[in-house]
């Protein structure tokens, strides 16, 4: 194996450390969010790594991450071409990549798993711009542009990996039979430490983890990278402005690089007892892997050489289709992926023009299709978000927007009145070099239509849309607010946020809530709990107009409910939005709502009052702070300031960023206060006072008279100021603030008696 001694391809740590920090720096400069899904400790336990192939920057990632992760030097394998120039050559060399043809590539590959490295190949061979790899009968190839025909996918990686199980074998084989000189002779050729060590590469199970590389979002506008090149030549050739101008929207404008290691394939080939007897013998007269992996049908010396050949052709073909679709499965799929496909199915139906708010609600059911969905994977967007999905079934949604304009560029897409046309142009034919900036749509409706369950969903949605009611559609809204709490409280529970969670001592459930009965009535509850709290804290009441047959829904606040963390970083604008979301929810089942607010929630409920909502009717405002009856948070506003100065300062998390809460009901509330979010509390207060006059609807206004945390002259401020003709205000004697939640002063038949009036209507 005299290839192994090129110093060439010579690996050390100081070699491979230059590579790894070079492109460390490099990373740094970049507007390239790359995201690594390592859900089984793949990284460290697998030793082939196959990656499908989009762009050129592609195959230095995945040694770099591999690298990082597990501490073991990584082989790619890259076009030759890129070896031509002697300066570029150099570079990939030092980060461990070698070039497809060099002579003895597999034994080379196989010595050095051997060695404990790692192996990443790009088994489609070259890089597939259009992302088309299933031809009209479900087969997978793709198209050569070097051949300029349609192939199948190499099977270099499937020979490698069951040829070298074959040798491993035989490696176990020889330490069973004691044959000590042949262990000497193979530790020795593979520049091994010990027989121990041979014999522990050898236990090892050849593990290929097949991996996708997703990009999102797709731009093709010009960028820093089209404007250095434009600026240094004139006569830029189309293959050229084409790569420049979707690789260089990948590297610098903001862009996430999903990386994604799939279910692992064990390479392991059955033997029974006379072939292993067969294979045995045929070890005994091969004294390097080269002659191993040299072995070809044509050139076989004897049918114990044609035996093996076919025991690895036989399984190469299956193991390589294997791997292919596991790749290509392992896409992660995000909203262009969607409306790509939803376009290509409305034209496959014959409709090239769709009522914008109809699209829209088509991706949204896609979306909440494939969320449930197993062994199919989502950008963080959809299963990670800042905000629900409901952005995407009211057009709102940033990734949406992005898509549009993308769509609009390419002229692929129109936007006529209320109507998205789609032009002719989508259907139209481009060179390989072309469609990525011609036709992205296509590239990426191509990229999911290996993943059937999205296909699926989409034909679905599609003829779903047309009659789908505003009940379900309010359920599946529901369900976005379920899974935003569920990701956000598993977001702050990680050990980053332990030393202040373990502080608190909330036990009640937090999660919103929405029950609504069968034949109920035609007015529904909207409750909106208050500040530091969560849904729990107005659960009991509204269980009691539920048993009277009302609708009722009890929104989650944003950043409550999950962490004091996580409540730190929330705006007052964000609860209001948690207040409207479930106002849109709730409505779907009723004729009218009354708003049940305590505390903030009430100052929140006098918001949405304002905002002359349709089916909003009336206001139970309970607790509201109007102002806070603490005279230290006049010093809230200048200690927020303070924190977030030194927030700037590195290491320094504000000088004190969270106070004690002295709470009555320490099963429900946070321990801990935001000193930003008590200013947000502040904010609050002040915007809901300016808003009074504004307000029209019926309300009904309960105050403690002693409240301990509202100043108890709140009530009477909000019913002199309020702008509401039908007003009633209810003192209630106690010093106490949790007048909903303990029923203080019979504060629940007050509150009945309010909603009742509106049942009666």
């Amino acid at each position: 194996m005299s290839h192994l001694k090129d110093e060439d391809y010579k690996l050390t740590d100081s070699s491979y450390g230059w590579f790894l920090r070079s492109f460390n720096m490099l990373e740094k400069a970049l507007s390239l969010n790359i995201q690594v899904h390592d859900d089984e400790d793949l990284l460290n336990k697998g030793q082939i790594f196959l990656f499908n192939h989009f762009a050129r920057f592609e195959t230095i990632i995945p040694p770099y991450i591999i690298y990082n992760e597990t501490g073991k030097f990584c082989r790619s394998i890259a076009d030759s071409s890129l070896f031509a120039n002697d300066k570029l050559a150099k570079i990939l060399k030092k980060g461990g990549a070698v070039p497809n043809n060099l002579p003895g590539l597999l034994p080379f590959l196989a010595a050095e798993i051997l060695k404990g490295r790692k192996i990443v190949i790009f088994p489609e061979g070259g890089m597939v711009k259009d992302r088309r790899v299933i031809d009209a009968e479900g087969q997978f190839n793709i198209f050569s542009s070097v051949s300029n025909k349609n192939r199948k996918h190499h099977k270099g990686a499937a020979v490698l990996a069951l040829t070298l199980d074959l040798f491993k074998r035989r490696i176990r084989d020889l330490f069973e039979d004691g044959d000590h000189e042949r262990i000497a002779h193979w530790q020795e050729s593979l520049g091994l430490t010990s027989p121990e060590e041979l014999l522990r590469q050898a236990q090892k199970p050849t593990l290929i983890v097949p991996s996708n590389i997703t990009f999102h979002p797709i731009r093709i506008t010009d960028n820093t990278l089209t404007k250095t090149v434009n600026f240094f030549s004139k006569n830029v050739s189309k293959r050229m402005a084409e790569e420049t101008a979707i690789e260089g929207n990948i590297l610098f404008e903001d862009t996430d690089m999903d990386i994604r290691f799939t279910n692992p394939i064990t390479t392991h080939t059955k033997w029974n007892w006379w072939r292993k007897a067969l294979l045995r013998n045929y070890f005994l007269s091969i004294d390097s892997l080269d002659e191993l992996f040299g072995l070809r049908e044509t050139s076989a010396r004897n049918w114990s050489e044609k035996f093996l050949i076919k025991t690895i052709v036989k399984n190469t073909t299956k193991l390589r289709d294997l791997y292919m679709e596991s790749i290509y499965k392992g896409t992660t799929i995000n909203l262009g992926h969607i409306a790509s496909g939803t376009i290509f199915e409305l034209l496959k139906n014959g409709t090239n023009k769709i009522d914008r708010y109809e699209f829209h609600r088509i991706l949204y059911i896609v979306l909440k299709q494939i969320q449930n969905e197993t062994g199919i994977y989502l950008h963080r967007a959809l299963i990670k978000p800042n905000t629900p999905q409901e952005n995407v079934l009211h057009g709102e949604s940033p990734d949406l927007k992005v898509f549009i304009e993308t769509c609009i560029h390419a002229e692929l897409v129109e936007i006529q009145e209320n109507n998205y046309v789609f032009k002719e142009k989508l259907l139209k034919e481009f060179k390989f070099h072309e469609v990525r900036i011609e036709n992205p749509v296509l590239v990426s409706a191509n990229e999911i239509a290996p993943i059937n369950e999205v296909g699926k969903a989409i034909k679905y949605a599609v003829k779903k849309a047309k009659n789908i009611t505003k009940q379900e559609l309010a359920t599946h809204m529901f369900d976005d607010e379920l899974r935003l709490f569920a990701w956000q409280k598993k977001f702050y529970s990680v050990k980053k946020y332990k030393d202040l969670n373990k502080r608190e001592t909330a036990t009640a459930d937090p999660k919103p809530y929405m029950k609504i009965p069968k034949n109920g009535k035609k007015v529904g509850i909207l409750f909106v709990h208050g500040f530091l709290s969560s849904p729990a804290e107005l659960k009991e009441f509204a269980d009691k107009m539920y048993d009277k047959n009302y609708p009722v829904l009890g929104v989650r606040l944003s950043g409550h409910g999950t962490s004091p963390y996580d409540l730190d970083t929330r705006k007052w604008q964000e609860w209001l939005d948690s207040t409207r979301r479930g106002y849109r929810i709730l409505s779907a089942f009723v004729d009218e709502i009354i708003v049940v607010g305590f505390s903030a929630g009430g100052l929140l409920s006098i918001l949405l009052a304002g905002e002359n909502l349709k089916k909003l009717a009336g206001v139970a405002c309970v607790a509201a702070p109007m102002p806070l009856n603490d005279k230290g948070v006049m010093l809230i506003p200048a200690l927020n300031t303070v924190n977030k100065i030194a927030s700037y300062i590195p290491a320094v998390d504000g000088i004190t960023p969270f106070l004690n809460n002295d709470t009555a009901h320490p099963d429900i509330n946070y321990q801990t206060m935001s000193v930003s979010a008590i200013n947000q509390l502040k904010t609050l207060v002040s915007v809901t006072k300016k808003k009074l006059k504004d307000i029209t609807v019926p309300i009904t206004i309960l105050q403690a008279t002693d409240d301990p945390d509202a100043s108890p002259k709140s009530g009477d401020y909000i019913f002199k100021h309020i702008g509401s003709k039908q007003k009633d205000l209810h003192l209630i004697t106690s010093n106490r603030h949790g007048l909903i939640t303990d029923n203080i002063g019979d504060t629940h038949k007050i509150l009945i008696d309010f909603i009742e009036t509106f049942n009666k209507k």
